[in-house]
């Protein structure tokens, strides 16, 4: 097996990567060997909200490999929420143990959850007793410490995990700093599972995957988030095995437009629906050659000004053969 043969993910990113953006994307754009969701918080009294419902529909998710995740400290609250979604037909449901935001790890949930070794093997102990459905898990390498992740792969160990997403960051990281790859290659090497590794942290362009690939070579699989939000086009070359390539702009605008007519026509609204475009542009700004100067037009202009000039500069767009 080569790089090229290596399963590609889109993260679960909240706010950005929920049905209308999933679509477009599966449409348009190739490589993608699953979505993941981003995460259902299980209520009290009932398993989704009517957002998160939405985002689960099967007539959302047509034709599309995708995966919901669940963000929850509850064994009953999981399990109640894995039996509705295997209703609607999913196989597969993640645990997200990943997330840094305060107020999520203050109610000991995502990654707020490592820190409490105890408690995150006696709820791993309920999901896996239950036996809903194949569970796997995205996980950070601890809450304070890096040297957290011994523990916590040793609790690891002891589950039928079907899947093993590592971000090697610890919880006061949020996104800055750089991936702990030491500590991701100790965890892997006493997971022993290298085949239900799947690796997420860092990877903007082509080559960052081959630069990963190339140190570990026995991980075939790799979540992409804001890389691939960045570059839409980023796991379709990854998977190429052409050479110069060109962005096709016609696709790119098609793509846009179509998820700005169908954020307007759903429960977003027009009005929400040019946060919801800022926020995409905002990444996409990132490849432009004038990058300051595109964040700038974010900041004060309306969608027509951030077309025009977006339709201007796309012929200096940055896709040379240094930053693939």
């Amino acid at each position: 097996m080569n790089n090229r043969d290596g399963l590609i993910y889109l993260a679960p990113m909240e706010g950005i990567t929920g049905y209308i953006y999933r679509n477009a994307h599966h449409k348009y754009f190739g490589g993608v060997d699953k979505y993941f969701m981003p995460f259902i918080a299980p209520a009290k009294g009932r398993p989704l909200r009517n957002r998160e419902l939405r985002d689960v529909l099967p007539e959302n998710n047509q034709g599309i490999n995708v995966v919901p995740q669940l963000l929850t400290n509850s064994g009953e609250g999981f399990v109640k929420a894995a039996k509705f979604l295997k209703e609607l037909g999913y196989n597969e449901v993640n645990i997200n143990l990943g997330c840094p935001s305060k107020t999520v790890v203050t109610k000991y949930k995502g990654s707020g959850l490592l820190y409490d070794t105890e408690r995150l093997d006696n709820f791993l102990y309920e999901v896996f007793a239950a036996g809903v459905m194949d569970v796997s898990i995205k996980t950070r390498i601890g809450r304070d410490s890096s040297a957290e992740f011994e523990d916590i792969i040793e609790i690891y160990k002891k589950y039928p995990i079907s899947e093993l997403i590592i971000h090697p960051r610890i919880q006061t990281d949020f996104y800055k700093n750089t991936p702990n790859m030491e500590v991701f290659a100790e965890g892997v090497v006493s997971y022993g599972r290298t085949d239900m590794v799947c690796y997420n942290g860092d990877i903007n362009s082509v080559a960052d995957y081959e630069r990963f690939i190339g140190n570990y070579p026995d991980i075939m699989k790799v979540m992409i988030g804001r890389g691939m939000i960045a570059d839409p086009c980023l796991a379709e070359w990854i998977k190429s095995t052409a050479t110069g390539r060109t962005y096709d702009w016609n696709r790119f605008f098609t793509f846009h437009d179509e998820l700005y007519r169908n954020y307007c026509e759903s429960d977003v609204g027009r009005g929400n629906t040019m946060f919801k475009m800022k926020e995409l542009w905002a990444y996409w700004s990132r490849l432009f050659v004038d990058m300051e100067g595109a964040e700038r037009l974010l900041r004060r202009s309306g969608r027509r000004e951030i077309m025009v000039s977006m339709r201007r500069q796309s012929g200096c767009w940055l896709h040379c053969a240094d930053r693939r």
